[in-house]
């Protein structure tokens, strides 16, 4: 699913929504062409209710995926935000760390946060991650590690840079775990099968307006498969036309920049 996720909604809505919710409508006429009303009316009083307990089922597994994605589509979100928090807190730390390692960790969380906007975004939209950005991120450890406290101030100085370090690492760690999607493959299986079976379920009934039968098999379709391009357009919460956007880390670059000028 990760390669519909990477189109335009457009064309997901398209391929998903309306190709699906026209071959819902085709198939009452199609089975009606072989199948007569009277032989399908027969089985409209116990189709009904086996049809309720499917419908539900599957409309319980839907909203339960919706919800699912939906949660780690924020989390990612929250992720981005922490991150860039961290960044500039680690920034404003590094003014109160003397020598080469204060320069050295202001210097490296602007390329971090520059690169992570220019490679880490494009490799998660690719499922992949910035090596470049590890790189810039275990330096900032190693320039802070260089830093020797000479007082209780400064201790707690470095205890606190330290930790603003570690949520940095996790934030980014859990948007890159985030990037590979929140639906398991075995989970799409179900819920693609589960909307064929039930939209199909429908063509056991019979009406005598065959239109009628057609147009509601079509707007049960229609909602199924809404459903499922939602699921499809924020799975990947870093790929596609609705994605997380470095914002956050962008605005943090711009407050960067603008503390070194003069």
């Amino acid at each position: 699913m990760a390669l519909l996720t990477a189109q335009p909604l457009w064309l997901t809505g398209v391929l998903v929504v309306g190709v699906a919710t026209l071959l819902a409508i085709a198939a009452p006429i199609h089975v009606r062409r072989r199948v007569t009303s009277e032989r399908l009316r027969i089985n409209n009083e116990v189709a009904g209710f086996t049809f309720a307990t499917v419908g539900v089922l599957y409309a319980v597994l839907l909203a339960f995926a919706v919800i699912i994605v939906w949660e780690k589509f924020s989390e990612a979100e929250n992720a981005a935000a922490q991150e860039a928090g961290a960044a500039a807190s680690l920034y404003r730390l590094a003014n109160g760390i003397g020598g080469d390692a204060g320069a050295a960790l202001r210097d490296g969380m602007t390329r971090y946060v520059r690169a992570t906007i220019a490679e880490d975004w494009p490799a998660m939209a690719r499922n992949e991650s910035s090596h470049a950005v590890t790189r810039m991120l275990d330096a900032a450890y190693a320039a802070l590690l260089t830093f020797t406290p000479g007082d209780g101030r400064e201790t707690t100085l470095l205890a606190e840079t330290l930790r603003q370090l570690d949520h940095l690492t996790e934030a980014r760690r859990t948007r890159l775990i985030l990037a590979s999607g929140a639906v398991p493959g075995v989970l799409w299986f179900v819920l693609l099968g589960g909307a064929v079976l039930t939209v199909g379920f429908t063509l056991f009934f019979g009406t005598e307006n065959l239109r009628v039968q057609a147009a509601m098999t079509g707007i049960l379709a229609f909602l199924i498969f809404s459903g499922l391009h939602v699921i499809i357009a924020i799975d990947h919460p870093f790929t596609g036309p609705v994605r997380v956007q470095p914002e956050a880390l962008a605005a943090v670059l711009e407050d960067f920049s603008a503390q070194v000028q003069p």
